[in-house]
């Protein structure tokens, strides 16, 4: 089940993620490690304006739930890349919100808890749509539960384009029609 997350709890989990990032900051400088410093800094901006992207896209469910990810109990840590942001809010964005909670889910059951596990997902703009590109790295102990789960998620709208489970590696290349 997805955590209903208050104002006060997303508040407390931005300022804590924005005081390590500054720590960040202040120990390299106080390292004199000013070119590291600037790096991480240059990394905040390009976050933030992911970040921006992605509440910009008129997909509030969705956006959320990448949002929060990293704060939730998941097995592997997310990123995520807004190409372009034409068309999105001719999206089903419970839908898309559903099927990627799913998706996580699916991942969670499937993954070596408490290792080097990532998710990127990448989000672009084409032609009468939508596509969504999943990108996991890291150990999958249950290929056949994510496969499953993959043949039984293509619904009104939304199609997997390809999918691959290798060692240690999961594309899904999903496109959603626009409304």
């Amino acid at each position: 089940m997805k955590k209903e997350w208050d104002t006060i709890e997303v508040l407390r989990h931005a300022r804590h993620d924005w005081m390590n990032q500054l720590q960040l900051i202040k120990g390299n400088l106080s390292l004199n490690k000013v070119d590291r410093a600037k790096e991480i800094i240059e990394d905040i901006i390009m976050g933030a304006r992911q970040d921006a992207k992605l509440s910009n896209l008129h997909l509030p469910q969705f956006a959320s739930s990448l949002l929060t990810c990293n704060w939730e109990n998941h097995f592997f840590q997310l990123e995520y890349e807004v190409m372009d942001s034409q068309n999105f809010h001719r999206l089903d964005d419970q839908q898309l919100a559903n099927w990627t909670k799913l998706l996580f889910e699916a991942l969670d059951a499937s993954i070596e808890p408490y290792q080097d596990n990532h998710l990127s997902v990448t989000v672009d703009s084409q032609d009468k749509g939508i596509g969504f590109f999943f990108d996991f790295s890291g150990i999958i102990n249950d290929k056949n539960r994510i496969e499953s789960f993959l043949a039984h998620q293509q619904g009104d709208g939304m199609k997997i384009i390809s999918k691959g489970v290798i060692d240690g590696e999961l594309t899904i290349e999903v496109f959603m029609d626009s409304l």
